[in-house]
């Protein structure tokens, strides 16, 4: 009876199917570059949490729900996401995409529905040096 339970190493790390590990390398869009970032989203509030997973929040850098910012990896941000691990969505990136605030907010806002080609003025006074 004891044999029916026992656990090999053989049967414990080999891949279940190549598909899964093909899909995990499909979910990775810069493959190439390493990752050496996290993209942390505040996803859930913090309202009724404790102060100091406020404070946590306050740490990393996010202030409002579905706020995006990045941090280099290094133990210090790794432990205070895994404080706020039910709030956060984090995943891996490479330094390249790495966006600013400004950055983030020019890729969130529309197009302004028309061009200015020139106009009849010319140009201003105040402009004019």
């Amino acid at each position: 009876m004891a044999s029916l339970f026992r656990i090999t190493s053989s049967n414990i790390f080999r891949p279940s199917s190549s598909r899964s590990l093909a899909t995990a390398a499909a979910k990775q869009p810069y493959k190439s570059d390493p990752n050496t970032h996290f993209k942390i989203t505040l996803r859930r509030s913090a309202i009724a949490l404790g102060e100091r997973k406020k404070e946590t929040l306050v740490a990393l850098g996010l202030h409002r729900r579905m706020q995006t910012v990045y941090h280099v990896h290094s133990p210090e941000a790794a432990g205070k996401i895994l404080k706020v691990k039910e709030l956060v969505e984090v995943e891996n990136v490479p330094a390249k995409a790495v966006r600013s605030q400004t950055e983030q907010r020019q890729e969130r806002k529309a197009s302004r529905g028309y061009q200015v080609q020139g106009t009849k003025l010319g140009g201003l006074a105040w402009e004019a040096s």
